[in-house]
């Protein structure tokens, strides 16, 4: 599986991503496992230039971040400052704000104004992708609300950052997504999904790459398809030690056939 890069996102280790020093110590670790690239997310008030160096002085490279609805509306051409000093081209949201989660009005509604924000950016060389979570996968007739997102905003000004566990969670098929937005999707965000049991209580619960019960050689087949370029690791929460949970996912998809 060449021509394809192993991120790691940082929100998988926020609580350690607070302070320069914090993140200085994080990356240096993220390097040490294997990873090449990380995605910036959920660390702390830290100057973009400091971020910049400390990622360079790593040796990896940042493909992509996650930036709130609210200052890609208000600041973006900071945003745009921000990426093009980074090199960093691709420029996601993490989530559908409450606002629009009006129902089937309000999917379409983002839908149009993540285009508009989408033709900004690509207008000075970046892309803009949405990230999803389960709920958008509520069904309105016959279509979801993430169908309403791909299919009511232009390709060209709107990727997908599809999650696998999310699509899982929301009872669908991550390779058959992941299809369906071929060539619109530079990142892709791995998460594998297991089930866990107290007593009757069953619950699922995230976790490493290969260690759940998701469809991986499907799953990275589809991405193939796809021209996914990022593969970008994240666990929001985690079993053990954060930075354990990225050496083993790491591990694992090399054994699956990552160089």
């Amino acid at each position: 599986m060449s021509k394809t890069v192993l991120a790691a996102q940082l929100y998988t280790v926020r609580q350690f991503a607070q302070t320069a020093n914090e993140l200085a110590q994080s990356l240096q670790k993220i390097r040490a496992i294997g990873y090449k690239a990380v995605q910036v997310s959920g660390i702390g008030p830290i100057q973009p230039k400091d971020v910049k160096r400390m990622v360079d002085e790593n040796g990896l490279a940042i493909c992509i971040t996650h930036i709130s609805f609210d200052v890609l509306r208000n600041n973006l051409a900071e945003v745009i400052e921000q990426h093009q000093l980074w090199n960093c081209k691709n420029v996601a949201v993490g989530s559908m704000p409450v606002e629009f989660r009006t129902g089937e009005e309000g999917f379409r509604r983002f839908a149009t104004e993540a285009s508009k924000i989408g033709q900004q950016l690509d207008q000075a060389g970046l892309t803009f992708s949405y990230h999803n979570h389960s709920f958008e996968l509520i069904r309105y007739g016959k279509r979801t609300g993430l169908d309403i997102i791909f299919e009511e905003s232009d390709p060209r000004y709107l990727k997908a950052e599809l999650d696998t566990y999310w699509i899982q969670h929301g009872g669908g098929d991550p390779a058959a997504w992941i299809r369906r937005v071929k060539d619109r999707m530079p990142v892709v965000h791995l998460k594998d999904m297991a089930v866990v049991t107290e007593g009757w209580n069953v619950q699922q619960v995230m976790a490493e790459i290969g260690e759940g019960n998701l469809n991986w050689p499907e799953i990275l087949s589809a991405c193939r398809e796809a021209n996914v370029e990022w593969y970008a690791v994240e666990q929001d929460v985690c079993q053990r030690d954060p930075f354990e949970s990225l050496q083993i996912s790491y591990q694992n998809l090399k054994a699956m056939g990552f160089e």
